[in-house]
């Protein structure tokens, strides 16, 4: 638990509610909370649905892991402590996107299930839409992958604590969805998501034909890509 050290602070209460922005963006601010192992594809399924959602009209950003330590969190190393204040922060700063009504996405390993429960009740706490979207790939997988060399970096050891080699990973035990990056391009697992959104009126009705529209093209599309795929086999 954080140690609150400010004194002699009060809440300031806006004169805009938050319905008035949500009526202005035409969607409901949430946190979309993606939690994987390290190249598990985080980034760029995040990525791939921020991109999706502005050529939408939506407005969306995403808090990548990487990006948020070049600035906020560039004093936090990665020892357990922290890693937890890491997430806190990054919890924190999610809510209060989310509250200016933002379609926010975070990429972040956030490896503990404490951490993500405690990101999820400070969005609860605030009336906030959580969605804990869980990046199910295979370590096997993510090892193939390995953009950085880190994996090959932990198992020679010169790399300590990494996340699915000598520090664990807890996956999430109800997550709101889960995507599978080792079985599914970027673009249809975009649809997917974007289909919970409307499903679940995260999206302004009158927006709802063109956003259906965008998924069974992305749906078209994949399934082309498919099955050139076992045409070349």
């Amino acid at each position: 638990m954080t140690t609150v050290k400010a004194t002699n602070i009060t809440w300031h209460s806006t004169h805009v509610d938050r319905t008035d922005r949500e009526r202005l963006l035409r969607q409901k601010g949430c946190t979309i909370w993606f939690t994987g192992l390290p190249s598990s594809g985080k980034s760029t399924t995040a990525f791939t649905l921020e991109h999706e959602l502005i050529s939408l009209g939506y407005l969306a950003y995403v808090l990548d892991g990487d990006n948020v330590r070049h600035g906020l969190n560039k004093n936090l190393g990665f020892s357990a402590a922290d890693r937890e204040e890491n997430i806190r922060r990054i919890g924190e700063v999610a809510k209060l996107f989310a509250d200016a009504g933002i379609l926010t996405m975070t990429s972040f390993i956030s490896p503990y299930r404490r951490e993500r429960d405690l990101a999820r009740e400070i969005h609860g706490e605030a009336g906030l839409l959580f969605v804990e979207v869980f990046v199910d790939t295979p370590i096997e997988i993510c090892e193939e992958r390995d953009p950085k060399g880190l994996y090959q970096k932990a198992r020679r050891g010169e790399l300590k604590g990494f996340t699915g080699i000598d520090d664990p990973y807890e996956p999430p035990l109800n997550p709101e969805l889960v995507v599978k990056t080792g079985e599914y391009s970027p673009e249809i697992i975009t649809a997917q998501i974007l289909s919970y959104l409307v499903r679940n009126d995260f999206l302004v009705v009158d927006e709802k034909n063109a956003c259906v529209e965008r998924i069974n093209t992305l749906n078209q599309q994949n399934a082309i890509h498919n099955s050139d795929q076992k045409c070349h086999r």
